[in-house]
């Protein structure tokens, strides 16, 4: 665990979540104890594993609509909504519950074929639908830039994303925008993020 690091984010004046994937619900407890109490994770399963109430949770991977059943009500928010059908399963669960379930709307920016989001031009009608949802709160969106050494064409993506935020803030109330992990959070928040994923330069490598 990176101590250093953690009073350094601290002092960003960002919203932190602690990339927990791989790592033991010990050393999630003592980043708690170093005053971050918000964790994300990848993988449902896993996430059920390490599940405490005490903090609080966003799901941050690619998230099968089979799987939403298992989280409604212990996550704070849900960053990878990116399809009309997995919005449908989440209020359709969040209602069953009782419960208004956060979301961010992930975004592909990146040109990577790998890399899940609903497609950029999209947005508008995504997000009129989903807005008429009552069980789902919009809170924003989330991306993940392109793996690479093209300092430029990370900080293209990251501007394209802040513009398309502040487009839709006001419309809809967004206050939140996800962007930037260990290698590129400070190109992030440069380009407007307020929320940074921070994994390995949090925890360390993973074992």
């Amino acid at each position: 665990m990176n101590k250093e690091m953690i009073n350094k984010l601290k002092n960003m004046n960002v919203n932190i979540v602690a990339v927990s994937k791989y790592h033991t619900k010990e050393e999630i407890d003592a980043v708690a104890k170093e005053g971050l109490i918000t964790f994300g994770e990848n993988r449902v399963q896993e996430f059920l594993e390490k599940y405490d109430p005490k903090y609080k949770w966003h799901i941050i991977g690619h998230l099968q609509t089979n799987k939403v059943k298992y989280i409604i009500g212990k996550v704070e928010m849900i960053e990878s909504l990116d399809s009309i059908k997995l919005a449908k399963e989440i209020e359709k669960q969040a209602a069953k519950h009782d419960v208004i379930q956060n979301v961010l709307v992930q975004i592909k920016i990146s040109k990577d074929e790998l890399k899940t989001g609903l497609p950029i031009e999209e947005t508008d009608s995504f997000l009129k639908e989903v807005s008429t949802y009552p069980h789902i709160k919009l809170k924003g969106f989330m991306c993940v830039a392109s793996h690479t050494d093209n300092i430029q064409l990370i900080e293209e993506e990251f501007s394209m994303m802040n513009d398309l935020y502040k487009n839709y803030k006001d419309l809809y109330q967004l206050d939140t925008l996800s962007m930037g992990m260990s290698n590129d959070y400070e190109l992030a928040i440069k380009h407007g993020s307020n929320t940074v994923r921070i994994g390995s330069a949090i925890f360390g490598a993973r074992n």
